[in-house]
């Protein structure tokens, strides 16, 4: 059996422990800044009427950064000796390696479509890892997207970001449908 790191890859070290925590205390400190300044924005303060727009998410905010100094400073109080291992860098290429696909999948649902960019995130994922046959691909990819078309479009009635293809397709299955309906309704009247 094999010793090597977690995670497969190199077993350097990519982020310790004492700088991830460093790293999420400022990145919480600054969500925390936006929600306060925006509420300054809104008008936080409490009014006549009752409290202003950003009254409530100004203290929100505010304990957001109040709590992110207090995980700053322990951070920083945190003896470098006892200093662990976060992440190796074997172990973040494999978080990269599904992060970077999706967010790529995410940039394109608006100008390709959802089940566009669905078809395109299946295929490449089952090409990438699985390495099944192209014939395999399209058919799980294709289908996939269609099922959800069927699902979305058609049978709840959700609209959501299609191209002209989809749009096209789903007028078609809609008209399918209906043109189905009273065969349908035919023979479940008889039983």
């Amino acid at each position: 059996m094999s010793e090597g790191p977690p995670g497969g890859g190199s077993g350097r070290v990519a982020l310790r422990q004492k700088s991830a925590e460093i790293l999420v205390a400022a990145l919480f400190f600054c969500l925390g800044a936006v929600v306060v300044y925006d509420s300054v924005r809104l008008g936080f303060r409490w009014a006549d009427d009752g409290p202003q727009a950003g009254y409530f998410p100004f203290y929100i905010g505010l304990v957001i950064c109040i709590a992110s100094l207090v995980n700053l400073g322990v951070a920083l109080a945190a003896r470098q000796d006892r200093d662990k291992v976060f992440v190796q860098v074997g172990q973040i290429k494999l978080v990269l390696a599904v992060l970077v696909p999706t967010a790529v999948y995410a940039a394109l649902i608006k100008p390709i479509g959802l089940y566009e960019a669905s078809v395109l995130f299946v295929a490449y994922f089952m090409r990438w890892l699985g390495k099944y046959a192209w014939w395999k691909i399209a058919a799980v990819a294709v289908g996939n997207s269609l099922f959800f078309l069927v699902i979305f479009e058609l049978w709840f009635q959700i609209p959501l970001p299609k191209s002209a293809v989809a749009e096209w397709v789903a007028a078609t299955l809609r008209w399918v449908a209906a043109a189905l309906r009273p065969i349908v309704n035919a023979v479940l009247s008889v039983f």
